[in-house]
């Protein structure tokens, strides 16, 4: 089978386990169970917790001891138990935990699918700043089909979308075994430093200032991905309770409404080697965080009747938000670091990003959200919030081209230009 074709449908599977509950949890935990934001806010941190640890413990392992693409499966396999587990939970203390389980098992794969296809593709001469982004657009599509399938299906508040994400996430862990073997290549070099022996290599690269800038911001930008992840589809489903609204498509159909964000990352992901080029990681990042000011801002003004542009235009920037910051900085750390700590170093960009942000993101939302957009009634002022975090976007965005002085990297232009 074709390598690219084989990556893809490990890609189209890796986000389709994803898609089927990320966006629509939200909607099952306050439609379905009616558990507090306090509470919904500590499981979208399981998230921040296990990626805090598991992507780079992951990264070190297949990095000196296991080949990557064995581990990827075996996590996709325990995932799809602690998924299979979920909808029999009746209580959110009990549901934390076993979320938590699985997001132990699930964040990993994003960094170790990542190092499985940059693996593959050198070892078959292929370049990746060329052709990754395509591949990984398979990723996105998997993740909308997903949303589409749990949201015509009516389970967007059901438990039956653990079921669904369950049965891909065993089918992706048997046929991982499949892929084309990613070895441990750190044993093979002659450093012998006790960082060396422990696999701890990569984290020398906070020692670097564009590094450790890089990874601050990824951080920062990891919690306003959490954001929108954890309110968005619950945000439609909130009109439902306004007479001119309830009956508008966006409300009965609010993950179809969300997924033309995931529609839009098909686009963007095609323009990051352009980009790139043109302007630099530094510059791509900026982007991403403007985006972001616009995707909250938009949420803010929007309604599904009138407003439905505003909201449409959200998800469509989404697309820039999203892939101008994951996709180009893991790009960036493939090809700033060796090859021997590829595994590590992306675990390290999941950690900052999908870890410590992810956790930030979620406590902190959950803490602003229920103290001061709360109402009596447990209705939510939907416009305050969208317009903190969208300020909250705004902030970085003004502090980062001050702080991160790094120039476009001759090196990484070169390797776009001539792929």
């Amino acid at each position: 089978m074709n390598i690219k074709f084989r990556l893809i449908l490990m890609n189209f599977m890796q986000f389709f386990i994803w898609g089927a509950w990320l966006l629509t949890i939200g909607a099952y935990w306050f439609q379905n169970k009616h558990w507090s934001g306090a509470q919904f806010g500590a499981i979208f941190s399981t998230m921040g917790i296990s990626a805090i640890f598991m992507p780079a413990l992951t990264g070190i392992i297949s990095d000196r001891f296991v080949n990557a693409e064995k581990l990827y499966g075996i996590m996709h396999i325990l995932g799809a138990a602690a998924l299979f587990t979920l909808p029999l939970v009746k209580d959110p203390t009990t549901f934390f935990w076993v979320m938590l389980i699985n997001m132990f098992f699930y964040m990993p794969t994003l960094s170790l699918s990542i190092t499985v296809a940059y693996s593959a593709l050198k070892r078959s001469n292929i370049d990746v700043v060329k052709e990754y982004p395509p591949i990984r657009i398979w990723g996105t599509i998997g993740f909308i089909a997903a949303l589409w399938a749990v949201s015509l299906t009516h389970n967007e508040t059901s438990p039956n979308q653990f079921y669904i994400a369950s049965a891909i996430s065993l089918a992706l862990g048997i046929y991982s075994f499949s892929l084309p073997k990613c070895p441990p290549l750190l044993n093979k070099t002659t450093n012998k430093s006790l960082s060396s022996i422990l696999g701890l290599n990569a984290f020398a690269l906070f020692k670097t200032p564009r590094f450790a800038i890089f990874f601050a911001f990824s951080m920062l930008l990891g919690a306003a991905l959490q954001l929108t992840n954890a309110y968005g589809d619950t945000y439609i489903h909130d009109f439902k309770n306004v007479a001119e609204y309830k009956d508008t498509i966006a409300v009965r159909y609010p993950a179809i409404i969300m997924s033309i964000s995931q529609i839009s990352e098909t686009l963007f992901i095609l323009a990051i080697p352009f980009f790139l080029r043109k302007f630099g990681i530094k510059y791509v990042m900026l982007f991403s965080m403007l985006a972001w000011v616009l995707r909250f801002g938009l949420f803010a003004f929007g309604d599904p009747a009138g407003g439905l542009w505003m909201i449409v235009l959200s998800c469509i920037v989404y697309g820039m938000a999203f892939d101008f910051f994951n996709i180009s900085g893991s790009l960036f750390v493939e090809t700033q670091t060796t090859p021997e700590i590829r595994g590590s170093a992306q675990g390290l960009f999941m950690m900052m990003v999908n870890g410590f942000g992810s956790l930030f993101g979620s406590f902190a939302s959950g803490f602003i959200i229920d103290k001061f957009f709360t109402m009596a009634d447990q209705s939510k002022n939907w416009h305050g919030i969208w317009l903190t975090f969208a300020a909250y976007a705004l902030v970085i965005a003004v502090i980062f081209p001050f702080v991160f002085r790094y120039k476009h990297n001759a090196a990484l232009k070169h390797a776009i230009e001539t792929a």
